[in-house]
């Protein structure tokens, strides 16, 4: 159980008796008190973004799966303008990256926490001008697990799994996956050195997500980014 939020709680439908700290009934309050909080600031950022026309997509992985890398490359591919919420537990180096190449983005650094929450999206809002883009992008901190239990405000999930990790993380990781609108495997390039199977990935995905989209993708191949910018364009579009 996470202890700065206590973010294992994410399927009611789950049994709690595994972990004898959920089965106190004031720890479950104040759990679901800081969901609900947390809820309610989530639709008051999807608000904001929809005042300024603006359509935001939460990034989600684990760490180093490519999600900045992604994001440095989709300028060329993605005609809408875009911004960037960063989330790390320190430092602004993936931010510095994105400002680099002359994409807006504000760095959050949680400290201890080991996801975003909608407070702190929030109050990166303050720092990102939302008028001449069309696109925020909230990059999430890297773990395949607490950032599935916050709602942030975004308006579509976009869950990255890289290809050294193994094809295997969707079954133990299920509960990102499940709440993903667009899966992407990256790092397709070095597949041919890991014992890596994209079938076993979709099959999968076919039995917790039946509605996801599965894109394999290389920064190093430009027709893998045009179809996630067509994915991104196509989300906006419906939206």
């Amino acid at each position: 159980m996470c202890q700065d939020c206590g973010c294992s709680i994410t399927d009611h439908q789950h049994s709690l008796h595994s972990n004898p700290q959920l089965n106190d009934t004031k720890t479950l309050s104040v759990i679901h008190k800081i969901l609900d909080k947390n809820d309610h600031e989530a639709q008051h950022n999807r608000a904001h973004f929809e005042a300024n026309n603006v359509m935001a997509f939460n990034l989600m992985s684990s760490p180093g799966s490519g999600k900045t890398t992604l994001l440095e490359y989709l300028p060329t591919h993605l005609m809408a303008k875009f911004a960037v919420i960063e989330g790390d537990l320190e430092t602004s180096r993936d931010a510095d990256r994105l400002i680099a190449k002359g994409i807006s983005a504000y760095q959050i650094q949680t400290g201890s926490a080991c996801h975003l929450d909608a407070f702190m999206v929030h109050q990166a809002l303050h720092h990102i001008d939302l008028k001449p883009i069309d696109v925020c992008f909230v990059e999430n901190v890297g773990n395949l697990v607490c950032p599935a239990s916050y709602d942030v405000g975004t308006h579509k999930n976009i869950v990255l799994l890289s290809v050294p990790e193994g094809d295997d993380k969707i079954e133990k990781y299920p509960v990102m996956f499940r709440r993903a609108d667009l899966v992407l495997i990256t790092k397709m390039d070095l597949a041919e050195y890991f014992d890596f199977s994209l079938t076993e990935c979709g099959l999968q995905l076919k039995k917790l997500n039946p509605d996801v989209t599965l894109l394999p993708i290389s920064v190093k191949d430009p027709q893998s980014l045009n179809q996630v910018a067509d994915w991104i364009n196509s989300a906006i579009g419906a939206h």
